[in-house]
């Protein structure tokens, strides 16, 4: 393979410019990888604070490690709690006092459960399980502290005594088979919890003597809802039956009901399994369950009076339709759609205090809102306008609003609003800064674009202007391609290694960054249209983007570049195919050949809408809609990425496109991440893919002379970055073909 080299590149993205070096400097790759995460965010019951994790990135590990911290409610300053290096405190949450919380930690070896004050202080060990704690909750009274503890095989139950200063541990009673969840009742006498009829001890004999074999979609025992009465210890069982499998349940508050989604017990049911969730309500006085919604039960939630339960449903059960909000009386009666002819998607609400109006929050093009709904009528008001990406609930504990909020200049933090002054950004309190270190870049502006496509419809996107625009001056273009493909570029940060504009603004490029026919956010009918057409429909949607900013003024139509990851990555090899337009391409884990990717990858109901149903019965199609029918039309030099665990969209798609650029002669290049699955979770492969990704572009459209070389990367390195050129343990450089 020839030498690469990217040493002045990465020195003019290092170097500031003359228009913004005195005060702020340019977005780098290491800017990129160095953004943390906040998350975890929870009020405390009388909404006086905030607890929320941080996320931190280590480069000697290769992993990020999170921290605790509590903001107050009203003023928003921040402590940090925990302080543990290279460890993680997780799942913080609240006591019902709201004066101490408790979270977990693997600080000592196994992960156990720490209880800490909110005034500070050194956190306390509560446990001592052998096999590590698996999940915790308290009870509403906060006299006691349930956690789940041992192997998945053999997983149990034990109280904490919180009410005492020795805060004794106490088993409970084994039950049969192992716990999975449990939640407490609203007066703590009870706890609830699923487990599955029976365990195959052969089953797990054969993997202790390394007999290590795997059955495809082995058959599963059925898990079941019970209880246990914490006086007297004594189990009663809820719900039996061999045809189904309950994942998830929910108690009321008024200690009436528990509602729990449940699946088909059957085999070969594949990847549309989750599209057969059913709904159940059960009537805790009587033991007898009814069925609330036979199919797509994803969320429900039970109103604070326990009179009413929302979830979120389809009209007709098909993919990729809008859901609706329903209300259904807990006792019974006809489910009500709270949102019909509105042509939004709502997969999750929250309740107020009085059980009469819903929150919730939906993206509108590349923005999202809070909206509310009343109850009684399905009014709808829209209750935010701001530019941007709000999301969070409403706790009618706390009677406040915990949101997160992003925009293309602010990454994405928590605040706390409250209902009568949410509607105004600057009544928000801000909890979090995560990351004040984006204050000093320079970013660039993004615009929302919008432009016809052939067929008339109007198609939405983002532009991110290089640093320095000048209106009537032409730019390199680099298409950015989204997932899913139901999904959408909205206007909030990216510092993601999958799309990081502001590193190309910095070097003198535009970024466009189109939502597609296919995109979310636009109407049932835009996402579904590509059904049976995916290909096709989205590819014009793009290349007509292309085609009007450079119409604007805006794009050098002679220096154009593509990349995209997933279904990003499908329209990038398929672009490479229809036109040579694009001087280079970069394409992650993207399908080539439909025939092939059908039985390779993990989902199969998706793409027999996207194509039209089943590989032997839409061939054609089938055939038709994959890149590779049409590779002999590949001209444009072509980077591959994939992860070589990708069981998505598996590396033998990559494997196909990469064989037929090298027998085509077409420039190609193949970066294979080890052990990585359909994301690239590992920091350095996700650096690797960036740069070299970048340098592709700037060796094929602004001709740099090469675009690889190890040691430059290992430079982009800060000092204290540790071990640069070190490889954590059990891992591999990725490997290049």
């Amino acid at each position: 393979m020839r030498s690469m080299r990217w040493g002045g590149v990465l020195a003019a993205l290092v170097l500031a410019g003359p228009m913004w070096a005195q005060e702020t400097r340019p977005m780098t790759f290491m800017d990129v990888m160095e953004m943390r995460g906040v998350g975890s965010g929870s009020l405390s019951p009388d909404g006086a604070r905030v607890v929320y994790t941080v996320n931190l990135p280590h480069w000697k590990s290769g992993k990020s490690y999170t921290d605790i911290f509590v903001a107050d409610a009203a003023s928003g300053v921040a402590r940090q709690m925990t302080f543990t290096r290279e460890k993680n405190e997780t799942s913080p949450q609240w006591a019902g006092d709201g004066r101490r919380l408790a979270f977990l930690s693997d600080r000592e070896g196994s992960q156990q459960v720490y209880l800490m004050s909110v005034e500070g202080g050194e956190a306390r060990k509560l446990t001592e399980a052998k096999d590590g704690v698996h999940a915790f909750a308290f009870s509403r009274d906060g006299k006691w502290l349930a956690f789940s503890a041992g192997k998945a095989e053999d997983r149990q139950l034990s109280l904490v005594d919180l009410a005492t200063d020795e805060l004794a541990v106490t088993a409970l009673p084994k039950h049969a088979t192992p716990i999975r969840d449990f939640a407490f009742t609203e007066d703590g006498g009870r706890i609830f919890f699923t487990s599955p009829d029976r365990m195959d001890k052969d089953d797990l004999k054969r993997k202790e003597k390394k007999f290590d074999v795997r059955l495809a979609d082995p058959e599963q025992a059925p898990a079941h809802l019970w209880s246990m009465d914490l006086k007297d210890k004594t189990e009663k069982r809820w719900t039996e039956g061999a045809d189904f499998t309950i994942t998830a349940f929910q108690l009321s508050k008024d200690g009436r009901w528990a509602s729990y989604r449940a699946l088909p017990a059957a085999r070969g049911l594949g990847d549309i399994t989750q599209e057969e969730a059913s709904l159940h309500l059960l009537d805790l006085g009587s033991g007898k369950a009814h069925p609330v919604l036979e199919k797509y039960a994803r969320f429900s939630a039970f109103s604070p009076d326990g009179q009413w339960v929302v979830y979120a449903a389809p009209e007709r059960f098909e993919r990729l339709r809008n859901e609706k909000l329903w209300v259904v009386p807990s006792a019974g009666g006809a489910a009500k759609n709270l949102m019909a002819g509105k042509d939004l998607s709502v997969s999750a609400a929250s309740w107020s205090e009085d059980s009469r109006t819903l929150y919730f929050t939906e993206a509108v093009g590349v923005d999202q809102h809070l909206f509310a709904l009343s109850v009684a009528d399905g009014v709808m008001t829209q209750l935010t306008k701001q530019t941007g990406v709000l999301a969070g609930s409403y706790s009618h504990e706390a009677r406040a609003f915990l949101l997160t909020y992003s925009h293309p200049r602010k990454p994405l933090d928590l605040y706390v609003a409250k209902p009568q002054t949410v509607g105004s950004a600057a009544a928000w309190v801000k909890v979090s800064d995560a990351n004040p270190q984006v204050a000093k870049l320079s970013l660039a502006t993004t615009e929302t674009v919008r432009w016809k496509a052939k067929d008339g419809v109007e198609v939405e996107g983002l532009l991110i202007k290089p640093l320095g625009y000048e209106k009537g001056k032409r730019y390199p273009l680099i298409v950015q391609l989204h997932g899913g493909p139901a999904a959408a570029e909205m206007n909030s940060f990216q510092g993601r290694y999958v799309t990081y504009p502001h590193v190309y603004a910095a070097a003198g490029y535009a970024v466009l960054q189109p939502n597609y026919r296919g995109s979310t956010n636009y109407g049932e009918a835009f996402t579904r249209q590509i059904g049976g057409n995916f290909m096709r429909l989205s590819y014009g949607d793009i290349l007509s983007g292309v085609d009007h900013l450079i119409q604007e003024g805006i794009a050098d139509p002679d220096k154009l570049g593509m990349m995209g990851w997933s279904a990003g990555g499908h329209l990038s090899s398929w672009t490479l195919t229809q036109t040579d337009c694009f001087k280079a391409i970069s394409t992650g884990a993207g399908a080539v050949n439909w025939i092939s990717m059908y039985a390779e990858s993990d989902v199969q109901s998706v793409r027999e809408f996207y194509l039209g149903g089943k590989p032997y019965e839409a061939w054609d199609n089938f055939v038709n809609e994959s890149a590779l029918k049409y590779i002999k039309n590949a001209r444009t030099p072509t980077l591959i990425h994939v992860g070589e665990a990708d069981q998505r969209v598996p590396k033998p798609q990559s494997d196909e496109l990469y064989m037929a650029l090298k027998k085509l002669g077409v420039p190609v290049e193949y970066i294979v991440y080890p052990g990585m699955p359909h994301g690239l979770s590992e920091p350095r492969y996700q650096l690797v893919k960036m740069v070299s990704e970048f340098n592709w572009f700037e060796k094929w459209i602004k001709g740099k002379k090469d675009w690889f070389e190890w040691k430059t990367l290992l430079d982009t390195l800060p000092v204290d970055a540790e071990a640069k050129s070190e490889t954590p343990a059990g891992s591999a450089a990725p490997r290049r073909r």
